[in-house]
């Protein structure tokens, strides 16, 4: 046998008979024990215990409220009204048009048409006018003496009317030919320069109603029936700033291709004037619950990953509770969030709930008032 086969033998048989030799392990009174260490609940801003011993994990009171939920849409600004004024009769423009950006009222001339034969016009129909009306009271005049007949009346009162329409129609023509704005708002655009000829239809300049402004937007189907007309709205324009309003529209019928339903909000400026276009968030209030105002820091997962809560019930146990965010409080001093699924007054645990488990009995120095 060759020599590394021998060696290769001894070490085996030497390997073998030290695993076959008995041995004892340490006893169980060799091993020290770890005690169990408390874990205590103290109020939140109480200082915890220095007892090495135990652990501290930190409570709060609290208590539930009534929460207004709110609904976020994206929408924009959108101006009351915003019309185009257009020309009821052909004329040529014979003044400068008011200018783009002006502030106009109601009333205020945007374009004025020439006048030519239409002042002539009306006056041919005040003298028509005239002449009938002498010729009808004349005629009365005779009937009431028996001298003119009942027939002869009748055609001259309707001469007079028919005349008295010609004077309407010729003054409507005068009038017409000064293009006024609607509304009090803001002049848009300018159509049209000095010796434009203008037609029937014509635009002479577009007026939008920026008093008050809208605010406009779509709810999804789901969420429609939460909101109603009068609601209290708050929105943020891209820009920064807050406007506040309440809903004066809500759609009866859903948009086709989106299956949502238009809301329009009227914004309290307060005399400040906000543009038209503007991205906005739209937080429109709708339901209200009763809910709990709790640290997002104590929020938990449970082994199935579940959000909620871990507190102290009665018996200093502790328990778990699945909950479901409605909103949040963006008070940067003492920020938070709004749940449900918690009754009544709990004793939260803020700090330390991945520590305890539930079920688990802590120990309670301060008095919960429960």
């Amino acid at each position: 046998m060759k020599k590394q086969h021998l060696i290769s033998l001894a070490i085996l048989v030497a390997i073998t008979a030290w695993m076959m030799v008995p041995r004892s392990g340490p006893s169980s009174a060799d091993i020290p024990e770890t005690a169990e260490r408390e874990v205590q609940v103290v109020a939140t801003g109480a200082p915890a215990s220095e007892n090495p011993d135990v652990i501290s994990i930190r409570a709060e009171r609290i208590s539930p409220e009534l929460y207004v939920e709110q609904l976020m849409v994206r929408g924009r600004t959108q101006a009351f009204r915003h019309v185009q004024v257009r020309a009821e009769l052909p004329g040529r423009l014979v003044s400068e048009p008011v200018p783009r950006g002006a502030r106009v009222s109601a009333g205020d001339v945007l374009c004025e048409l020439a006048i030519d034969d239409r002042s002539a016009n009306l006056s041919e129909a005040l003298a028509q006018r005239e002449r009938a009306q002498f010729e009808y009271d004349a005629a009365v005049d005779l009937q009431a003496r028996e001298l003119q007949s009942d027939v002869v009346v009748a055609q001259l009162k309707a001469a007079l009317e028919s005349a008295e329409a010609a004077v309407t129609r010729a003054q409507l023509a005068v009038d017409r030919t000064q293009i006024v704005a609607p509304f009090d708002g803001v002049v848009e655009q300018r159509s049209v320069e000095v010796g434009d000829l203008l037609n029937v239809g014509s635009v002479c300049a577009s007026v939008l109603d920026d008093s008050p402004m809208l605010l406009v937007g779509l709810i999804p189907e789901q969420e429609v029936n939460r909101i109603k007309t009068g609601a209290e709205v708050s929105g943020r324009l891209l820009g920064g700033q807050r406007v506040t309003g309440t809903v004066t529209f809500l759609a009866a019928s859903a948009d086709p291709v989106s299956r949502s339903y238009r809301i329009e909000i009227e914004v309290d400026s307060a005399g400040e004037k906000i543009r038209e276009g503007i991205t906005t968030e739209i937080l429109v209030k709708a339901d209200e619950v009763m809910a709990h105002r709790i640290p997002s820091s104590a929020l938990t997962l449970d082994d199935s990953g579940n959000i909620g809560v871990k507190i102290v019930e009665r018996g200093d146990t502790v328990a778990f509770y699945n909950v479901s965010i409605v909103g949040d409080d963006t008070n940067q001093l003492n920020p938070g969030i709004w749940v449900t699924g918690l009754q009544g007054d709990i004793t939260l645990v803020t700090v330390g709930q991945e520590i305890v488990f539930p079920g688990q009995t802590v120990a309670a120095n301060f008095d919960w008032d429960l």
